[in-house]
């Protein structure tokens, strides 16, 4: 187990805290992350396998990119517009791009859903 303290920078995330639970894969990533403090528990489990072989069995990258960016242009079209915020958004929509760009390269290759690279 390891513990991340990236997010660590107010006193709302100085309370969370963020223990990755499980081993590396075979890509050499983590799959499971669990978050907690104060009355947040949450675990967070990453798709484990391809999913040609393993089936659906966590979320992926795409996924909770998607959730901050709907968070953030929500944030864009209230009263908590910043430029910091539009900035941020950007990025996680150029990060969006990227990995279906991966994506679009695996199928038309035919290997998406496989460990071949």
């Amino acid at each position: 187990m390891r513990t991340i303290n990236d997010h660590q920078v107010n006193p709302a995330n100085d309370t969370l805290s963020i223990t990755v639970t499980d081993e590396p894969g075979a890509g050499g990533a983590n799959h499971v992350y669990e978050v907690e403090g104060g009355p947040v528990s949450v675990e967070i489990r990453f798709q484990n396998g391809p999913i040609n072989e393993a089936g659906v069995n966590g979320l992926t990258h795409e996924v909770l990119l998607a959730i901050v960016a709907d968070r953030l242009r929500s944030f864009q079209k209230g009263p908590f517009a910043t430029k910091a915020n539009a900035c941020a958004l950007t990025h996680i929509e150029e990060a969006q791009h990227w990995l279906q760009q991966r994506t679009l390269e695996r199928m038309r290759r035919g290997v998406e859903g496989t460990h071949i690279v």
